[in-house]
């Protein structure tokens, strides 16, 4: 069974891909704020246990045994961010570093547990859909809002869950999976102004925050209604 470390670094591997190409050491250092020299060496370990492949000079890509672990850390983390916020009472600005510590200590008994007390959920609090049962991946039909222009009406779809700062200005905002907005704005040096439905303001986003915030064009669907505030 890996340790929690190699979870974290499937983990990162898995969410930092970009099609078939392989993730940089750099990057991978980055995400997870350590040395380059020390994931080269996690990553040798890794490929020894037949978790990654690497390639010199360019980076790693997962094997399908190092997707499976990558997809179930996953998955234990977005359904335990789910049970806090909706049972525990937890912010959604502070579910992820609790369910960072817990997601490597979870039985299957507790998971199946989970995802049935949840109904079985295909997302997490912040919109980031999570791995079903038979741990088959699934991408959002979504891009972030700063590939939109001005005039465009959007529906948010997800938020990146690793800033609470963020999560907490963009729920202040009325910024949530499910709302409905337009594309006021957008500055020439890249702030976005955007109008959330049901908000009386509108509201101003760097555009560093607004490449946080994936949308879909169009309508919202019928049976995914607006979060409250």
């Amino acid at each position: 069974m890996p340790s929690a470390k190699a979870e974290d670094y499937l983990k990162a591997i898995y969410q930092l891909r970009e099609g078939e190409e392989p993730v940089a050491t750099s990057t991978v250092a980055e995400a997870l704020d350590v040395t380059a020299p020390t994931v080269t060496a996690t990553m040798k370990r890794l490929e020894g246990h037949g978790l990654v492949e690497r390639e010199e000079y360019k980076g790693v890509r997962l094997t399908e045994e190092g997707e499976l672990v990558a997809l179930e850390t996953i998955r234990h983390h977005r359904l335990l961010e789910l049970f806090l916020a909706e049972h525990l009472n937890y912010d959604w600005a502070e579910v992820h570093d609790e369910a960072d510590r817990l997601e490597h200590h979870i039985s299957e008994r507790l998971e199946t547990e989970l995802a049935a007390t949840l109904g079985d959920p295909s997302a997490d609090p912040h919109g980031a859909p999570i791995p079903n049962e038979k741990l088959e991946p699934t991408e959002a039909d979504d891009e972030p809002l700063t590939e939109y222009e001005e005039g465009e009406t959007l529906v948010v779809t997800q938020v990146a869950d690793s800033d609470p700062d963020v999560l907490s200005y963009l729920a202040d905002a009325g910024i949530r999976p499910g709302t409905r907005l337009t594309i006021r704005e957008i500055a020439p040096f890249g702030m976005l102004t955007v109008a959330p439905e049901e908000h009386d303001e509108t509201v101003s986003l760097p555009a560093e925050i607004a490449a946080e915030v994936r949308v879909q064009a169009g309508e919202r669907p019928e049976d995914e209604p607006a979060t409250a505030d």
